[in-house]
This record gives structure tokens, sequence and C-alpha cells, in this order.
């Protein structure tokens, strides 16, 4: 006989997707803000860098300090397993040498809407085939769900499809200053 979940499960269960849904909005704001930061630099040789620069910066006051505050508050014990030591620097690798591609792709004319439409079209297709490749699914690769098959393939088309058919961004048409007419009554030059 199936339960339904109890309040705090279901509490528990709509905070990861909350927390998830916190992830999608801070990582789809970054690669624009990224550009925003590069641009406001400046400096059109070196201005990537500049920018990359304050994201460690910011990786710092976050990665650093809000989990050495978070772990002596909880009164954590300071050991750290060397496999997850490993891992975890490697993830971070890979995570900073993502975001300086970002960067890169920026530097090298990439519309940053069309490089972060293929970053996030990408990533989920990436991620499921290392997870598979580490977890194999049971009865082989053959038995996969024609549902999984069919969602790599709409994530892939998805990100095609957004990167080809981007919006034009409306031309703004500035203004003509308005300089004031001479009257007959006072030709221009003259104070009144």
């Amino acid at each position: 006989m199936n339960q339904l979940p109890s309040a705090p499960a279901t509490a528990q269960t709509s905070t990861w997707l909350l927390f998830s849904l916190l992830t999608v909005i801070c990582w789809g704001l970054y690669g624009a803000f990224l550009h925003s930061g590069q641009m406001g630099m400046n400096d059109p040789i070196n201005g990537r860098y500049k920018a990359f620069l304050c994201v460690g910066l910011a990786y710092f006051v976050t990665a650093i300090l809000a989990p050495l505050a978070m772990l002596f508050f909880r009164g954590a014990s300071w050991s750290f397993g060397s496999g997850g030591v490993a891992w975890s620097l490697i993830a971070g690798v890979a995570g900073a040498a993502g975001a300086f591609g970002v960067l890169l792709a920026f530097g090298a004319k990439g519309a940053p809407a069309v490089v972060m439409s293929i970053v996030f079209a990408g990533a989920p297709v990436v991620n499921a085939l290392y997870s598979l490749s580490q977890h194999p699914p049971a009865g082989g690769w053959q038995k996969l769900p024609w549902q999984f098959v069919l969602g790599i393939l709409l994530a892939a088309a998805g990100g095609c499809l957004v990167t080809l058919y981007k919006p034009a961004p409306a031309t703004s048409a500035k203004p003509a200053l308005s300089v004031p007419a001479s009257t007959p009554e006072q030709p221009s030059g003259q104070n009144p």
C-alpha cells in the first residue's frame, strides 16, 4: 500500500528543488553578468582576464570564507579524506576552466546569449553521458529508456535552436539633439 509522504518529507523534497532553481537562476545570469563585467573593465585586450580575476575574488568569499564559517559554527571536524580533497579539487579546476572557457568564447566574438545556450544545453548531455559511463545502465546501453534518449536529443536540439534562432536585439535609436531654431525677432548668436 502506497502512503503519501509526511509533511517533513514533502518540505525536504521541495527544499532541494528550491536550491536547484536558485542555481538555475544564478548560473543562467552568470554569462550575462560576466560579459558585463568584461565590458565594464574598459580594456578590450585584458578585460576578460580582469573580469575572471574578480570572479576568483568572489569565489574566495563565497567558496572559502563562507564554508569555513559554516564548518566552524557547526563544530565540524577538520579532517578531510584524501579522495574527497582530490575529487573536489578536480571539480574546482573543471568549474574554473569552464568559466574561463566562457570568457575566451566571449573574447572570440561569441555572443553571450549564444555561448551560454550552448553551455547550458550541452552540459546536461555531458553530465548524463559521464554518469552513465560511471554507472552503466542495467541491461546495457541498448536498454536505455527511449524517454532518456529523447531527452538527450531534445537538449542538444534545444541548444542548437536557441543558438541559431536567437532574436536580434532591438536597435536603440538615439534621439537627435534638439537645437532651438533662431526666431526672426532674435537672430542666433544675440542675447535678448
